[in-house]
């Protein structure tokens, strides 16, 4: 009888967990919307989620139907007990919003049927789970040429979080742009294996000044690299955030980024009944400087520090396809170029090797999308650790 009555109780608390997994209607277009992201840090970090928490009170301020909420500095181990609770409150489209939240948001996709689930840099999809990314690799170049034209001693600094494909495409791409006005300078990174730590990242400046190099890009979410540069008098590249009043006279110029362009675009398509929880299985949005997803710049109306004007004037370099130009007018040109809605210019266009020699785009062709989001080789003058690192 004990033995009955367990298994019915088992089979009860089996359908309950069906039901909590499935209880969440589709949403109607055309109703009230409620939306709710994930955030790897505090929304105050003055990088990565700082600026996806700027488009999300964009979204909402620009659509009236929209509800939003978020929770900030989520551990990748508890990206799915914080779905459970967001489902229950009745989130009808979900954002986790850093790549370690992939697995976590997939197995969720497939819990909750009915819900929408977007990943940003992921490459996971499911019926009703897109991918979605604002990418910088044409600004990394653009920002390299820079660094390239600044640098007096030719050896580059960069301060990166994790050796992931993502922020490997975009430290190739500055090296390229580096090397691309002086071919014997090298980009030298340290990782300190976290999105958001200003001790680590004062720490992995202080010891590349230290070892010569003067000029450094960096992808962690604090202006600590500007600011702790700024105090040598050494001029550095704004991350995610315009950083120009942390270091008014050396800062350069850097990557921003606007999500509200994605966010915006994502939320009227769900609203209109174009996107809904089983047609996302090819929804991948891979916005650039075409789509305005990314601009350049120290901050978001400079897009040159003019204090180096003069300096990147005095620069001259040989391009392929437009002769000799100071690298103030380079940067101009590609960056009119990339910014096209079909881009006349693309720094992963071969012929490239990688740092061992290897050919890795093929002269006359262009990195795909795909190539680029699974990219692990590392450029032509990149020098220290590279995680995973293909030997041919």
């Amino acid at each position: 009888m004990k033995k009955w009555m367990l298994a019915l109780s088992s089979l009860i608390f089996g359908a309950a967990l069906i039901g909590t997994a499935t209880a969440q209607e589709a949403y109607k277009p055309g109703g009230k919307l409620k939306a709710c992201f994930i955030y790897v840090g505090p929304v105050g970090d003055y990088g990565w989620s700082n600026a996806h928490d700027a488009g999300r009170k964009m979204a909402e301020k620009a659509l009236p139907w929209l509800e939003t909420k978020f929770v900030e500095a989520v551990p990748e181990a508890q990206t799915q007990s914080y779905i459970d609770k967001y489902v229950k409150d009745g989130c009808q489209v979900i954002f986790t919003t850093s790549f370690e939240y992939m697995e976590g948001t997939l197995a969720s996709a497939k819990k909750y049927p009915n819900v929408i689930f977007a990943h940003a840099t992921g490459f996971k999809r499911a019926p009703n789970m897109a991918t979605y990314t604002a990418d910088f690799y044409q600004i990394y170049y653009l920002n390299g040429l820079m660094a390239g034209a600044l640098s007096k001693s030719g050896k580059v600094g960069y301060i990166g979080a994790f050796p992931i494909p993502e922020l490997k495409r975009h430290i190739s791409a500055f090296a390229m742009g580096v090397r691309a006005v002086n071919p014997k300078a090298t980009v030298n990174v340290k990782w300190i294996n976290s999105w958001f730590d200003p001790t680590a990242a004062k720490a992995a400046t202080e010891s590349l000044i230290a070892e010569g190099n003067d000029i450094f890009g960096f992808t962690e979410d604090s202006p600590t690299v500007v600011q702790v540069a700024d105090k040598k008098n050494l001029p550095s590249f704004s991350h995610y955030s315009p950083m120009l009043k942390f270091a008014p006279n050396n800062v350069v110029s850097g990557q921003l980024v606007n999500w509200d362009k994605i966010y915006i675009d994502f939320f009227k398509k769900i609203h209109s009944g174009t996107y809904t929880a089983s047609n996302l299985q090819n929804v991948d949005y891979w916005w650039l400087l075409g789509q305005k997803a990314v601009q350049m710049g120290a901050d978001a109306s400079t897009a040159i520090n003019p204090k180096f004007k003069s300096q990147l004037e005095a620069v001259k370099v040989k391009t392929p396809d437009a002769g000799t130009l100071s690298v103030y007018a380079l940067v101009n040109k590609r960056l009119a170029q990339m910014s096209m809605a079909k881009p006349k210019f693309d720094p992963f266009t071969g012929p490239i090797k990688d740092r061992n020699g290897i050919v890795r785009v093929p002269a006359g062709s262009t990195s795909s999308v795909g190539d680029l989001s699974s990219m692990q080789w590392a450029a032509e003058g990149i020098v220290g650790d590279w995680a995973d690192e293909p030997k041919n």
